[in-house]
Parts: C-alpha cells; structure tokens; sequence
C-alpha cells in the first residue's frame, strides 16, 4: 500500500471523536463510489476491516461505470464486503438487502462537464437524490449523507467572505454553469423536505476545494492541473492572473468531518466543511514550485479568454460549526499539497517496479 494511504488512513480512523464501532456489521450504500471524495472514504472503510477490530462494514458501491470502478478499487476486488452495484443513479434503484446508511455523493463536480454536460450534472444532483431518498425511506436507514457544495450560496461571496450554512445569495438560472450549484440546492431542498415529511434522517456536507491522493489529472481545476504539472517536473501554466482566493482541504480532514456528519450531524442541518484560510491561486502555484523536488520548474502565465472559470473572486467558507462540535482540519496547505504531490510520485514508482 502507498505509504501516503496508510498514514492518512489511521489519521483519520485515530479521530476520538467518531465512534467506529457504530458501524460495525452495518451495510453502507455509497453512489459515485469511483469518484474522488466518495472513493477515499470507502477506502478509509476497508482500511478498517483490515484492522480486524471489530465486525466488517459492507459497502455497496453504486456506480455508472464498472471498470472505471474495478480500476479505482483494485487492490480490493476479491473483498466480499465491497459489491458493485452497476447502473445509473437517475433510474429506479432496487436492493433487496437491509440498508443502515446511504452516503449520495454521485455528482459530476468539476466545471468541465458543467459546460458539456449541465443536463448530466443536474439529473445526478435531482433524480439520482430523488431515487436515493426513495430507498432511504423504504429501508429506514440509520443516517443519509449528501454531498452538497458551497455553490449553493451563490453570489453571496461577492459581498461577504466568510460565509455560514445560512447565508444564501443569488444564482442566475439563465446561466449554464449553475447547472450545477442549481441543481445542488434543489438536491438539498429535497433532503429537507423528505426529512420533513417522511421523517428520512438527512445529512448535509457542502465540501469546500478538497485535494488530496487520488484526484484526476485532467479534472479541469487548477490546483490539480497544477499537482499534475509537478509530478510530471513540468512548469505550471498559470490560465489567469491567479488573483483568485480559494480554501483548500485535505482529503484526510475532509473524510474524518463527512463520518463525522453522517453518525453526529443533526437531521436536516447542512456542515461546511473546509480549511481555516485562503491562498490566492498563483500563491498556491508558487507554493507547488516550492514543494517540487525538480527545483527547475517555474510558473508561466497563458492567460486565456476561453477557459471554463468561476466567477468568484474569494470566498471562505465559515467552518465555526463543525468545530463547535469537535472537527477542525489540522493539515496546512504545505503538507497536504506535499503529501499529494508524494502520493503521486510513489505511484508512478509502483506502476514502474510493476
């Protein structure tokens, strides 16, 4: 195992305030299972099988495409507690075992496919939250998670910067990037009202920037464009004047506060989840180029007009609930990029050896 995964594996399964033992023997749905966040934590749930201390966690992985997931999970496919459920969120969903906990986080979340796939994106956050909710209520789960995103708040961020799970600003619906943060709010709309009418035991997370192992080179954000950049000893292009202020959490941190959510949250409340600070995007570029052990790259500048962009400026999310009740993120910038950075690497030297 990567000696990246291990470590943060029992970082985060050392979190005294999350009683594992509450799911010993329980089954977990989990859709999106093959995506960035959702798959770190069916991971961290593995880890915690292998450990042996008390009774496995079952985790049924429900997923769109089957060997994008038997790729992501391979080190896993002979493990009778992950089963594959292969189809697409939007249609019905029909299991005949017990469920104790449903985790909703099938959502295509990088603006690229908001621009070549906004109907895609808003049937996931819409009918897949539906279907999900549906056999939450059939099965009377324990706890349902959904994974929700600051762009709820809409432009609330052009006029306050630190911004909590109350304060809401505009989204303009005539405007195909919120195809996603549209979709989003009505996804959490639809937690509230099912868990005010049918009594469902919601859950809400909005992540803030999250990275860490495993993320997609071609993502098409800029933080992964740029980790990918340094991996490969390649200059990090920088697409914009890097003004732009963005939060970023650890992967690690994030997954200890989404347990958290699911077995501490209260029903029908929404959690930021993010870091204490901002850093502007070129800074965080020349923090990459700082952490690169080819001291010879540098950060070049292709401003282009035609990019795919945010236009938000800043923007932090207000986290003082989460912690009120036990979370706080600990890994700075500087050591969460520097371990992804070192994830990666001793990737390539595995596939290399192998």
């Amino acid at each position: 195992m990567n000696t990246i995964l291990k470590e943060d594996f029992d970082y985060i399964l050392g979190d005294k305030n999350i009683d594992w033992s509450e799911l010993a023997g329980t089954t977990i749905l989990v859709s999106g299972a093959s995506g960035f966040l959702p798959s770190y934590l069916i991971k961290t749930l593995l880890y915690l099988n292998s450990l042996g201390v008390q009774k496995p966690v079952k985790i049924l992985a429900l997923v769109r495409n089957i060997d994008k997931a038997k790729a992501k999970f391979k080190d896993s496919l002979n493990d009778s507690n992950l089963v594959f459920l292969a189809q697409d969120v939007t249609k019905p969903i029909e299991v005949p075992e017990k469920i104790d906990y449903i985790i909703h986080a099938a959502s295509q979340a990088s603006p690229k496919f908001f621009f070549s796939d906004p109907v895609g994106t808003i049937n996931a956050n819409t009918l897949g939250t539906s279907n999900l909710l549906a056999l939450a209520k059939e099965k009377e789960v324990k706890s349902f998670l959904y994974f929700s995103s600051g762009e709820v708040c809409g432009d609330i961020f052009e006029h306050k910067n630190l911004v909590s799970e109350d304060d809401y600003g505009i989204v303009n619906p005539l405007d195909v990037r919120n195809c996603y943060s549209e979709s989003k709010r009505m996804g959490e709309n639809m937690c509230f009202c099912w868990n005010y009418q049918y009594g469902v035991p919601v859950k809400i997370v909005r992540p803030s920037h999250t990275y860490g192992p495993g993320f997609s080179f071609d993502d098409g954000r800029a933080f992964t464009s740029f980790v990918a950049s340094v991996v490969k000893g390649e200059d990090i292009v920088l697409k914009s004047d890097g003004s732009a202020k963005r939060s970023f959490v650890y992967l690690a941190d994030a997954v200890r506060a989404y347990i958290f959510v699911l077995l501490n949250g209260q029903n029908g409340a929404a959690y930021n989840v993010g870091y204490d600070g901002e850093i502007s995007i070129l800074e965080l570029a020349n923090l990459l180029v700082s952490l690169a052990d080819n001291k010879n790259i540098k950060v070049r500048r292709e401003i282009s007009g035609n990019a795919p962009s945010s236009k938000v400026a800043n923007g932090l999310l207000d986290i003082s609930k989460l912690k009120a009740m036990g979370w706080y993120p600990n890994i700075s910038e500087e050591k969460g990029f520097k371990r992804t950075i070192d994830y990666f690497l001793q990737e390539l030297e595995l596939e290399t050896v192998h």
